[in-house]
């Protein structure tokens, strides 16, 4: 009997046509349902990020394999899969590249103020000033020489630092562990916060890491210092960035993720013009995307021919259950 995968999006349908599996697709509007995911009439699973995979729906008697369409997995309790015998997957590495280089994005954007500069444009403001060009309009930041701290520094975060090398900054980063970079300095955080010019945050969100930036790091940010988050919005205290906007502690910040997503309109963060905004396109090329596709089904298939998938996160599941559908 082919076992059944149920995707929780539709999406690159000819990439998923060569899993070996019979493919349903969740096509209803907004995340797939709660009722859906508790049917539990699939034998394998591919998650979204903002699909909730608790132990609830980990007890499925079907449900063999979780392969997640995304490098972070908190929402799922890999705890219980673990416990369950249930393999997890995720897409590490493909989206490296598109992730570092949106990054950079909003750096520049934050930057040399180039949102504030296309709304000036577009509303009018521009055409109403007196002269073409004034010598003290908009002014932003050089990035040569200065000091770009990146807080996480994995497969992301390096590359985040090797492109400001780019610019000829000089990188500094705190992680857990020490990596022998030698054109990178590790920091403590504290010192990193004070003394860099741009920050980039580049952490997975783990309990250890939720609002990991909060008040008392955000209180050592120089008032001349960019702030930039292209992890997970949680990482960062939105409270506590809001007050630091409020009061001037920060010149610009540029966010790809939010504590809450959709950000609301109605959020303070959208008050502000030197704040950028994206709606969590960190991965959102062409390349990525259809990358993240092709390591999902190369998991699947893998799975379905008893063999470890390449890109398993609980690897000890291993130890006492084999991959495979017989077993």
């Amino acid at each position: 009997m082919v076992p059944k995968v149920l995707v929780t999006r539709k999406f690159f349908p000819d990439v998923f046509s060569t899993s070996g599996y019979q493919v349903e697709y969740w096509e209803g509007r907004g995340p797939v349902t709660r009722d859906r995911l508790l049917r539990g009439d699939f034998d394998a699973l591919v998650s979204m990020l903002f699909d909730r995979i608790d132990c609830e729906v980990l007890s499925s008697p079907r449900l063999r394999l979780v392969a997640q369409y995304a490098v972070g997995y908190d929402n799922i309790d890999l705890q219980c899969a673990t416990s369950r015998g249930i393999y997890v997957t995720n897409t590490p590495d493909v989206l490296t590249e598109a992730t570092a280089e949106f990054t950079w994005a909003l750096i520049m954007a934050a930057a040399r103020r180039v949102v504030e500069g296309d709304a000036m444009v577009r509303s009018g403001k521009w055409a109403e000033h007196d002269v073409p060009w004034d010598p003290t309009l908009l002014l932003g930041m050089e990035l040569k020489g200065k000091q770009l701290g990146v807080v996480g520094f994995g497969r992301i975060g390096l590359r985040v630092g090797e492109i400001g090398r780019a610019f000829g900054m000089n990188v500094a980063y705190w992680s857990r562990g020490r990596r022998f970079v030698p054109w990178a300095t590790r920091m403590e955080l504290e010192s990193l916060f004070s003394t860099s010019d741009v920050i980039s945050v580049n952490l997975p969100l783990t309990p250890e890491t939720k609002h990991l930036v909060g008040e008392r790091l955000l209180s050592l940010v120089k008032p001349t210092a960019i702030l930039v988050n292209t992890a997970r919005g949680p990482v960062v205290d939105t409270e506590a960035l809001v007050r630091a906007l409020s009061s001037g502690r920060v010149a610009a910040v540029g966010l790809d993720v939010f504590e809450e997503e959709p950000l609301p309109p109605d959020s303070p963060l959208c008050r502000f013009n030197n704040v950028v905004l994206a709606p969590h396109l960190g991965s959102a090329t062409t390349e990525a995307r259809r990358a993240m596709a092709l390591t999902v089904v190369r998991n699947l298939r893998a799975f379905l021919e008893g063999d470890v998938p390449p890109t398993l996160v609980n690897r000890e599941v291993v130890s006492f259950r084999r991959p495979g559908f017989g077993n």
